[in-house]
């Protein structure tokens, strides 16, 4: 008899592999978000735009991840390899699989919301249609603008939407106006410093091609059109603004924000205190607020539901089921009246999963859950993977899950009245906990009194602001709302005068140095490998588990590590040349105590520096007329001299401050030759005008330059 034949008896011979439990396979889902991750993350870490070339490779992993896992599974019901090993060989496939599938869907998405981005500085008329408006951060009113014109602009160069700050107070026009206007426009600016955040990424993804201001009256060219998803806008605008009206001062603006989404009413001293005491979270319409909500509606109405069986109202049905129903579509409502931000959307998805869970007789608040609502948000916005809203909140879920065992353990032991309380405690620790050094990596602080004001706040936003909002939407068309209203204002008074108590204790907010671009990947990647339940097919191999823990433990061990021995730049330059800094023992000294302020207050607030530009500059190291500052510097063995020039005046006198060799910055361009350029490293805008802003750490050989924008290193956004 021939090989083949006998091998074939042997199989149908072979008793059958067992196959592993649904359940143990459904244990996979709290990894199917981590490794969709791990392809997103790595396509925006990547250092240059991928050209056609890779996403062919990526179609071809894809296609081969698939043949694999069909041969994998062919092979097992044939018998020739058992159902583990099959299972095992599928499990590492697919995890490549879904790293190829987000890498792709990242690029899928960025060439999606392609725009044409202004690549020159505009000043003129400017037309389009008011499709937002917000405040900035300097207390200005803004507005985006789609359907933009501007003179003399070709159509093919023409931006998608721009946002113009209006430097005067006037009134506002409405949403689906069309109004023209005289602005100065620019691109998106790039990073303040090499490694810092990359607003036009930002910009890229929200089609926003041009930023600039305007000191002109804004003129109404044509009403807003009856209808569409702008008359929306309007109505959500004229409830905020009644909000504001009835309530009153900064808490009705916050009320408002909390209901409509509409921010623009809060000013942004409020913004500071909020931020300073762990509580702007709560401005920001969040999976709290939604989560909130979603719990008030899905009480009532089971407890509504509940007495209405008890006193035969209505049959025996699911209570449950239909209060879960109800909570989704008032969820659902929120999300419309709140304006459907990208934040607001990730919220409601979370929600909803969790709502569709109850109907579906599963468990509501599981990993799994908020593995679903994770790989949504991923794929259709693989950009938020970036955002420090969407790793805060679900660090946060995720860690009151993890929490959620031990606390069921411990509260039956617990006095009843001491539950809530304690459940207070731990849920605000646990959660800040977790996502105070994700806000430290971005914002470069971590406030110290966050839990004392979350306990003191959060309640009080569960108990009144929340109820009080629903209420008032309720009695709203009866004209019945002030009641309501009145007890939201109340909450949002005590919110902002606890948010002003712990805002102004000393030691509030702890400023840190700003985190290489490393460290956040690594911090997540190695939480994740500590904290996800083993991988099914592992569980019964604990060295394996322990390898996985430990190579978690290692990766957040280097993540600390990276971030304790990081180096600040010696000198920093802005893209614009209008601002120079040098670091000193006292601290970082800019040229000048005016000029390129964005600038410089991001370099301080990346130094962990609390001064502001005015007190920094007051530091003893640059001297000179303010057109003409320079500064003698001693570091690595190496003597040099930087000199900063402003102005086309104090540019005349370039060539002559060249043959003193060092460093010559000026935000005007140099009439230098060739030659003269040699004797000393010129950074004006013909230079930082191509590569953008400039760090240099001064070594033993010599200054060692980093700009934020190297050639060859162009992404789409750049």
């Amino acid at each position: 008899m021939r090989l083949p034949a006998l091998a074939a008896g042997a199989r149908r011979d072979a008793p059958a592999s067992p196959r592993p439990s649904v359940s143990i396979r459904a244990g996979l889902l709290p990894w199917v978000p981590f490794w969709l991750s791990l392809g997103i993350g790595g396509w925006f870490l990547l250092p240059r735009e991928p050209g056609p070339g890779l996403y062919a490779l990526l179609i071809l992993a894809g296609g081969s991840c698939l043949l694999l896992a069909t041969a994998a599974r062919r092979l097992a019901e044939g018998g020739w390899l058992g159902w583990i090993w099959a299972d095992r060989l599928r499990l590492g496939v697919l995890a490549l699989f879904l790293a190829v599938l987000g890498a792709g869907l990242a690029g899928a998405r960025a060439h999606m919301v392609a725009a044409p981005v202004l690549d020159f500085r505009y000043y003129g008329p400017v037309e389009g249609r008011v499709i937002g408006i917000d405040r900035s951060s300097r207390d200005r009113m803004r507005l985006l603008l789609d359907q933009v014109g501007l003179h003399e602009v070709a159509p093919g160069r023409m931006p998608a939407r721009v946002r113009i700050s209006l430097l005067t107070p006037q009134e506002l026009p409405v949403p689906g106006q069309r109004v023209m206007l005289t602005a100065h426009l620019g691109p998106p600016p790039g990073p303040s410093e090499p490694g810092g955040f990359d607003f036009r990424r930002m910009a890229w993804f929200e089609r926003l091609g041009a930023v600039g201001y305007a000191r002109t009256p804004v003129l109404t060219v044509e009403p807003p059109a009856a209808g569409g998803m702008l008359a929306l806008h309007r109505l959500r605008m004229s409830l905020s603004g009644a909000m504001q009206d009835r309530i009153g001062g900064q808490a009705g603006a916050v009320s408002a924000a909390l209901m409509t989404g509409d921010r623009s009413g809060i000013a942004e001293e409020t913004n500071q205190i909020m931020r300073d005491s762990n509580l702007y979270h709560i401005v920001s319409i969040s999976g709290l607020h939604m989560s909130m909500l979603a719990g008030f509606v899905y009480a009532a109405l089971r407890l509504s539901g509940v007495v209405a069986q008890g006193l035969g109202g209505i049959r025996a049905v699911p209570v449950h089921k239909l209060a879960a129903a109800g909570a989704l579509c008032a969820s659902a409502l929120y999300l419309w009246l709140s304006g459907g931000g990208v934040a607001t959307e990730r919220a409601f998805i979370m929600v909803a999963v969790m709502l569709l869970a109850i109907i579906a007789d599963r468990r509501a608040v599981s990993l799994r859950t908020v593995a679903v609502a994770a790989g949504i948000v991923l794929v259709l916005n693989p950009e938020a993977l970036t955002e420090p809203g969407f790793q805060m909140s679900f660090a946060a879920t995720v860690a009151l899950i993890l929490m959620q065992e031990p606390w069921m353990r411990l509260s039956p032991r617990l006095p009843w009245w001491v539950r809530p309380v304690l459940m207070l405690f731990v849920s605000s620790f646990v959660a800040g906990m977790v996502t105070a050094p994700i806000a430290a990596a971005h914002f470069g602080r971590m406030t110290q009194y966050g839990l004392l004001a979350n306990m003191l706040v959060v309640p009080v936003v569960g108990a009144l602001v929340m109820p009080g909002g629903v209420f008032a939407a309720l009695l709203a068309p009866l004209g019945l709302a002030q009641p309501a209203l009145w007890l939201m204002g109340l909450g949002t008074s005590w919110m902002l005068a606890v948010a002003q108590w712990i805002s102004d204790l000393d030691g509030a907010v702890t400023l840190f140095p700003a985190a290489p671009r490393a460290v956040l990947p690594l911090m997540a990647i190695g939480a994740l490998l500590v904290l996800l339940a083993p991988i099914p097919g592992s569980a019964t191999r604990p060295v394996a588990l322990l390898l996985r823990r430990g190579a978690g433990t290692a990766l957040l061990t280097a993540a600390g590590l990276l971030w304790l021995g990081a180096q600040r730049p010696d000198i920093l330059i802005s893209a614009q040349g209008d601002a120079a800094a040098v670091l000193t023992p006292a601290g970082r000294a800019p040229s000048k105590p005016r000029g390129g302020s964005f600038a410089v207050t991001n370099w301080l607030e990346a130094d962990g520096d609390a001064a502001d530009q005015a007190e920094a500059a007051a530091r003893p190291l640059w001297i000179g007329a303010p057109s003409d500052r320079w500064a003698d510097l001693e570091r690595a063995g190496i003597r040099l001299r930087i000199r900063h020039l402003t102005g086309k005046a104090a540019a005349q006198d370039a060539g002559a401050y060249c043959r003193e060799g060092g460093i010559l910055v000026a935000n005007a361009p140099l009439s230098l030759s060739v030659d003269a350029r040699k004797e000393c490293l010129v950074l004006d805008p013909g230079y930082l005008g191509k590569r953008g802003a400039v760090a240099i750490f001064l070594t033993e050989d010599g200054p060692n330059l980093i700009s934020a924008d190297e050639p060859g290193s162009g992404r789409l956004w750049h």
